[in-house]
């Protein structure tokens, strides 16, 4: 029996007669552990896609960064990552904290390879783990269930051209986000923050507009 497929997905693997391919792939492709050479890739990635659900049941996709080893493989069925400094919606994590079923993406655009993992999520507020991230809010660890390697001939091939300034360093520090300097925005954030945006100066929202579209992020 698939540990993987539904009946939804049955259905249009017997329509395009794909059924015995689906399960040739899940046998030789689908683990429930990673391996050292998948646990090698995820520590080397810069970016992953995180999939989550809300209490409704819809679903979110999001862009996760950081510097590489960012996401920290414990052993072969559990990962962590942080949660850094956002917008104030918590919406990962949010849905994570009320619906632990999650779906991660790693790719590596450099030299085409992508690697997809299920799992279940707990959102960490201390302890050793959360320890590990300075300058994280939250820590998230991440109990594998399924990890599988997909194809990257869709893959485009793309560089690196340069990293996140806004990754937090080894003390925890990082700039101000640039949308944190938008005038009038200041009366929304925290008193720490606000001191940065002095710091800093503030933006007009036309201003934030045009240094975005120019990639003038710094």
């Amino acid at each position: 029996m698939s540990e993987i497929y539904t009946a939804a997905h049955r259905k249009f693997q017997q329509e395009f007669g794909t059924e015995a391919l689906a399960d040739g792939i899940e046998s030789v492709a689908v683990n429930v552990g990673l391996n050292e050479d998948q646990k090698q890739f995820i520590e080397s990635r810069q970016m992953f896609f995180l999939s989550s659900l809300d209490e409704k049941g819809r679903p979110t996709v999001s862009y996760k960064g950081g510097a590489p080893g960012f996401v920290k493989v414990l052993n072969e069925n559990q990962i962590m990552f942080p949660s850094y400094d956002g917008n104030g919606m918590f919406y990962s994590i949010g849905n994570i904290d009320a619906n632990r079923e999650v779906g991660l993406l790693f790719i590596d655009f450099e030299k085409p390879n992508r690697l997809r993992m299920q799992g279940q999520g707990a959102v960490l507020r201390s302890g050793p783990e959360f320890d590990a991230y300075p300058g994280a809010d939250l820590v998230v660890r991440v109990e594998v269930t399924q990890v599988w390697v997909n194809c990257p001939r869709y893959v485009h091939r793309m560089t690196l051209d340069q990293t996140s300034p806004y990754v937090p360093d080894a003390s925890g520090d990082a700039p101000i986000a640039l949308w944190k300097r938008i005038e009038g925005m200041s009366a929304l954030l925290s008193q720490q923050d606000q001191v940065l945006v002095d710091a800093a100066g503030t933006i007009s929202a036309e201003r934030y507009a045009q240094m975005v579209a120019q990639g003038e992020l710094r």
